[in-house]
């Protein structure tokens, strides 16, 4: 048990560092390849089907946002709380935790029920693609709530170095959307055929399971974390605490709902298909980014620990190693982009118009994969150490400072073609600047430890 509370302030960091990830990486790539079928499935019914499913990214990446925000900031506050033997303000971070996960889930639920069909004909006059996006947000932000508790789940089972438990709420998950999506959309084996709507309910009924899952893996598995509900009232100074690394997690992750949708505006420019061709994008990246976010999921809870625990040289320990393998995974993403664009975007769709844009797009993108460890890894060293609100500036430097301007000006005066070199370019700049915060944070608060 002793062994178990303090293997985050003992165990060598690279073996603790993968021992931590790989469940995690293992979960993510699962949970990457069900979006990845997901849209398979959707691409063949129709391209407007897929192109409705795309313009829905930005909200769905919105609840990753929010949801991953909140979980890191309970994250953070309880490994401090570990680091520094508070076990009962841990177990108030837990609790209070779930509180905030609902309040943000009724929010989104509202959003679903009454401005899912608006917000798809704001954008667009084709009545097939408002038809399919509004049946497949509206559920997904009504049945929110399995996502945000899921979400939930994982970061108390992350925070106290239980990955492994932590994979087998994702994967059951993961898994049991890949079953019921082909069933749900194309009314398979006696079940009805819903389309577009099918693929929402099979998300949204194996995020329930997902998150039903953590929670009996929390209560049963968690020795470091209990539980109690009764007589629970909310409070605020550790909600507080909380919401101070929370909310500028949430914003930065939210920018890239932002940019999302912005990008899908001036994909409109040219074309629905170069709105398809982005989704198909994200999802691709999906699959070599959700690994490395396994790494950074998992350096949180040692930096945080050990900042507690007062441990300079594991806190710099864990950072090097983590943006060494995640360099090393995403280098690798961009070799397997160069070598087989064409199959990965034919897994989506045979049309001749989404291979010709859709290759070049790959291609040209993955090159900021070169400079994205540093700017994947260092913004969630500086929100363990408490500095959420520069990872947030670097953020919405990156997606909303560089990426949409560029991508704007590179569409107005060069085409289409020209607007995915946007990203190489804010990767470089967002890498330059990573370094230098970590510098005078380095100087401020590291070496004075």
């Amino acid at each position: 048990m002793q062994h178990e509370e303090n293997k985050m302030g003992v165990r060598p960091v690279p073996r603790l560092l993968i021992t931590m990830a790989v469940p995690i990486m293992i979960s993510m790539l699962v949970q990457a390849l069900y979006n990845i079928v997901d849209s398979i499935f959707v691409g063949h019914l129709s391209s407007e089907a897929l192109t409705a499913v795309s313009m829905s990214y930005p909200f769905q990446t919105l609840i990753v946002a929010v949801g991953s925000g909140l979980s890191i900031g309970i994250n953070a506050y309880l490994s401090r709380s570990l680091g520094e033997g508070e076990l009962k303000k841990a177990n108030a971070a837990a609790v209070n935790g779930i509180f905030l996960s609902f309040v943000v889930y009724v929010l989104f639920a509202i959003f679903g029920i009454f401005g899912s069909h608006f917000y798809f004909a704001a954008q667009t006059g084709q009545k097939e693609i408002i038809k399919y996006g509004t049946d497949y947000l509206s559920v997904c932000l009504t049945f929110s709530l399995g996502a945000f508790m899921q979400m939930t789940m994982e970061r108390l089972l992350q925070s106290t170095g239980n990955t492994v438990h932590c994979m087998v709420c994702q994967g059951v998950g993961a898994v049991m959307n890949i079953v019921l999506d082909p069933l749900l959309i194309y009314g398979l084996l006696g079940f009805p055929r819903l389309e577009v709507m099918g693929a929402a309910a099979a998300t949204v009924i194996s995020q329930f399971v997902g998150a039903c899952t953590g929670l009996y893996l929390n209560i049963r598995k968690n020795r470091e974390i209990r539980f109690y509900f009764r007589g629970f009232r909310p409070d605020f100074p550790i909600i507080w605490e909380i919401c101070k690394v929370g909310i500028p997690t949430m914003i930065t992750q939210s920018l890239a709902s932002v940019m999302t949708f912005s990008l899908n505006q001036i994909m409109l420019m040219f074309s629905s298909v170069a709105v398809s061709v982005l989704g198909v994008y994200f999802k691709l990246q999906s699959f070599v980014f959700l690994p490395v976010s396994g790494i950074t999921d998992s350096m949180v809870p040692i930096v945080a620990y050990n900042y507690g625990a007062k441990r300079k040289k594991r806190i710099t320990d864990a950072l090097f190693f983590a943006t060494l393998v995640s360099t090393i995974i995403l280098c690798l993403g961009s070799v397997m982009f160069h070598i087989v664009p064409e199959t990965l975007i034919g897994l989506f769709s045979t049309d001749i118009r989404m291979l010709k844009l859709g290759v070049p797009a790959v291609k040209a993108i993955s090159l900021s994969y070169v400079f994205a460890g540093v700017t994947a890894i260092f913004p969630a060293f500086f929100q363990a150490l408490g500095y959420a609100v520069y990872s947030t500036l670097l953020s919405a430097i990156r997606r909303i400072g560089i990426i949409v301007p560029v991508s704007w000006i590179l569409a107005s005066q060069f085409g289409l073609g020209a607007v995915w070199y946007a990203f190489p370019i804010a990767e470089f700049v967002t890498m330059t600047l990573c370094f230098l915060l970590y510098r005078r944070i380095y100087r401020s608060v590291i070496k004075k430890i």
